[in-house]
């Protein structure tokens, strides 16, 4: 899961992980891994929600920007 990975693929494979690890059947080195995987899952999940916001604070200041310019010009 690299290239075809996405914010929703990763969430829904870290649901898998969660459901495998709650059931108590993984054993000691499985558990491991899976606890690794699911590391990097939410550290890529983390930096997809942060590009998002980013995305969306400067949205809204190309908004303000627009607003202000048209306010000027009246």
């Amino acid at each position: 899961m690299t290239e075809d990975r996405t914010y929703e693929t990763a969430v829904a494979r870290l649901e898998e992980i969660i459901r495998r690890l709650d059931s108590g059947e993984a054993e000691l080195r499985e558990t491991l891994e899976l606890i690794r995987e699911g590391q990097e899952l939410v550290s890529y999940c983390a930096g997809e929600l942060e590009a998002v916001t980013q995305g969306l604070e400067e949205l809204r200041l190309e908004e303000l920007v627009a607003r202000l310019e048209q306010g000027g010009r009246d």
